[in-house]
C-alpha cells in the first residue's frame, strides 16, 4: 500500500466532518454515555462524545463508515478529549488508555474494510489529540496573572499516555488539532517526540491550528505566521487551521500557511458560523463553491470540515476536490 506522503504527491486527500454533530442525529440520552462501562458512575456524562466509543461503538463506527462512503480518505478518532486533563470534569481520568485504545480500533477496522474494498483508494485513521480545556499561556485568574491551571510537564504526561493508546489502537497519523494556545501543542509535540523514541517508531503528524475571530489570531494571540513558527521545529506531514471560522472566513491565513510553509497545509474548516441557536446553516454545495477558492488557488493538501460538516459535506468537496492538483510541496 502507498504511504501517505506518496499518495500526497499526486492529488488532494479529504478528511472527514465533524463527529459532534453526527452524533448529535442521534439524540442520546444519558444511559447512552454509560451503557456497560458507567451504570454506577457518580457524574452526568451525557455529552462527553468520547465515551461512546466504549458505550456505543456501532455509533461510532457508522460515522466513520459514513464518511468513508462520502469519499473520506482519512477519519479522525473520537478522541478530541481524550486526555485525563479533560476526562477529569467527568472524574474518568482512568479510562482514558480504554477511550483512545477503542475508539482508534473502530476507526482503524473501518478504515481497512474500505481499503480491502477498494486497494486503490487505501484509507487512513488519523489519531485527534485535542487541546484540552486548560491553556498553559494564560491565567485562569485575572486577579493573578502569573497563575496557570495546568503545567507543560502536566500537559506532556497526558498526551503521553494518549498517544500510546493511540499508536496501541492502529492509527496511521497524529493529528495535534484545533490549537488555540502553542504551547499546549508544543507539549503534544514534545510527547509525540518522546512516544516515538521510547516505541522507535514513528508516524506522519499534522498539526491544525484554529483562529478565534477576525482579527487573524489564536486565543493566545498568535498570528498565523508566527503559530507556524513556534511548531516549525518538528518534521510535520502538514501544517493547517481548522473551527472558529467558515471556509470564507480562512481564505486569508490559509494563504499565509501556503506562502509561508514548507510543509503540506491542511484546513477543515466548519460549515460557515453558528446561528443564535448554535446550529450550523451552511449547505454541501455553497460550503463547496467556497472550498473552491482554495482549490483555484492551489492552497491546499488535506482537505475536510469541522463544526456542523456532514457526510453530505464532504461528500460535495470530495467531489469537487478530484478535479484539482495539490499543493506543490517538499515532503520531509
Amino acid at each position: 500500500m502507498q504511504s501517505i506522503q506518496e499518495i500526497l504527491k499526486n492529488r488532494i486527500l479529504i478528511l472527514d466532518g465533524a463527529m459532534g454533530t453526527m452524533i448529535q442525529r442521534h439524540k442520546l440520552e444519558e444511559d447512552d454515555f454509560r451503557k456497560g462501562w458507567f451504570e454506577n458512575h457518580p457524574k452526568s456524562l451525557k455529552g462527553n462524545n468520547d465515551l461512546l466509543s466504549l458505550t456505543r461503538p456501532e455509533i461510532i463506527q457508522d460515522i466513520h463508515r459514513k464518511y468513508f462512503e462520502a469519499g473520506a480518505d482519512i477519519a479522525e478518532t473520537n478522541t478530541f478529549s481524550g486526555t485525563w486533563i479533560a476526562q477529569a470534569d467527568y472524574g474518568l481520568e482512568k479510562f482514558v488508555y480504554d477511550i483512545n485504545y477503542q475508539s482508534a480500533k473502530i476507526a482503524r477496522e473501518v478504515a481497512d474494510e474500505f481499503t480491502r474494498l477498494n486497494p486503490n483508494k487505501p484509507r487512513f485513521v488519523a489519531g485527534s489529540i485535542g487541546p484540552t480545556n486548560r491553556t498553559a499561556s494564560i491565567s485562569p485568574d485575572v486577579n493573578d496573572p502569573g497563575f496557570r491551571g495546568i503545567s507543560f510537564d502536566e500537559l506532556v504526561d497526558a498526551y503521553k499516555d494518549q498517544i500510546n493508546a493511540l499508536m496501541d489502537g492502529g492509527v496511521d497519523i497524529l493529528l495535534v488539532e484545533t490549537v488555540f494556545d502553542t504551547l499546549n501543542a508544543k507539549a503534544a509535540l514534545f510527547a509525540i517526540d518522546v512516544v516515538f523514541e521510547d516505541r522507535n517508531v514513528k508516524l506522519p503528524i499534522m498539526v491544525s491550528g484554529t483562529i478565534t475571530d477576525q482579527s487573524g489570531r489564536t486565543l493566545t494571540g498568535q498570528t498565523t505566521e508566527a503559530f507556524l513558527i513556534s511548531v516549525a521545529h518538528m518534521p510535520l506531514l502538514t501544517i493547517g487551521l481548522n473551527c472558529a471560522l467558515g471556509a470564507s472566513m480562512m481564505r486569508p491565513y490559509l494563504q499565509v500557511l501556503d506562502q509561508k510553509s514548507s510543509f503540506g497545509v491542511s484546513a477543515h474548516p466548519n460549515a460557515g458560523l453558528p446561528n443564535e441557536f448554535g446550529k450550523y446553516d451552511e449547505t454541501p454545495e455553497l460550503m463547496a463553491e467556497q472550498i473552491k477558492e482554495f482549490l483555484d488557488e492551489g492552497l491546499v493538501n488535506i482537505i475536510g470540515g469541522c463544526c456542523g460538516t456532514t457526510p453530505e459535506h464532504i461528500q460535495a468537496i470530495a467531489e469537487m476536490a478530484k478535479n484539482y492538483a495539490p499543493r506543490k510541496f517538499n515532503l520531509v
